[in-house]
C-alpha cells in the first residue's frame, strides 16, 4: 500500500484554521468599512440640512428686506431694552406669530420666519447721507430643514 507521508496527516486541519482567521480578519475590516460610510453619510445629510436651513433663512431675510423697503412700511419704535435686543424666541421659533415678550411678529416665509424691529432712528447710518436721519429696521429670519436651525439678522437703513 501506498502510504501518504507522516507531514500530510499533520497538516490537514492547518489551512482550515489559517482560513478561519483571515476570513475573520476580511469580516472586521468589511463591518469597520460599513460602520465609516454610514457615519460619512450621516455627515453629509446633516451638512445639507444645514445648507438648506442657511438657505432658507437667507431666502426669509430678503423677504423681510423687500418687505421693509417698500414705502408705506411703517412700525413703530421699539419700547425698552427687551424689545430692542435681538428677539431670543428665534431659537425656539416652529410657527407665525406674535410674540409678546420681544414684541416682534414673526410671519411664515416659505421654509422660514422673519421678523422686524425698528431699532430707532441714527444721523451716521452707513452708506446713507451724511446728516440724514435713517430709521434702523432689525430683521431677523429663521430657516429650518429637518433637525437644522439657522438664524441670520441684518439692519436695514431706511431714509
Amino acid at each position: 500500500m501506498n502510504r501518504a507521508p507522516k507531514t500530510y496527516f499533520a497538516q490537514r486541519g492547518m489551512a482550515l484554521l489559517v482560513s478561519l482567521v483571515f476570513l475573520l480578519l476580511l469580516t472586521l475590516i468589511g463591518l469597520s468599512s460599513m460602520q465609516s460610510a454610514t457615519l460619512q453619510e450621516k455627515m453629509a445629510a446633516s451638512v445639507a440640512l444645514r445648507n438648506q436651513s442657511f438657505q432658507s433663512a437667507e431666502a426669509a431675510l430678503r423677504v423681510g428686506e423687500g418687505t421693509v423697503q417698500r414705502d408705506s412700511y411703517a412700525l413703530p419704535v421699539c419700547s425698552g431694552i427687551v424689545q430692542c435686543a435681538p428677539p431670543s424666541e428665534s431659537s425656539t421659533i416652529t410657527a407665525a406669530g406674535f410674540n409678546a415678550s420681544s414684541g416682534v411678529t414673526w410671519i411664515a416665509s416659505d421654509k422660514g420666519f422673519y421678523g422686524v424691529q425698528n431699532i430707532g432712528i441714527s444721523q451716521n447710518a452707513v452708506n446713507v447721507p451724511i446728516n440724514t436721519p435713517a430709521t434702523l429696521y432689525r430683521v431677523t429670519a429663521v430657516g429650518i430643514a429637518g433637525h437644522s436651525r439657522s438664524v441670520v439678522e441684518s439692519i436695514y437703513a431706511k431714509y
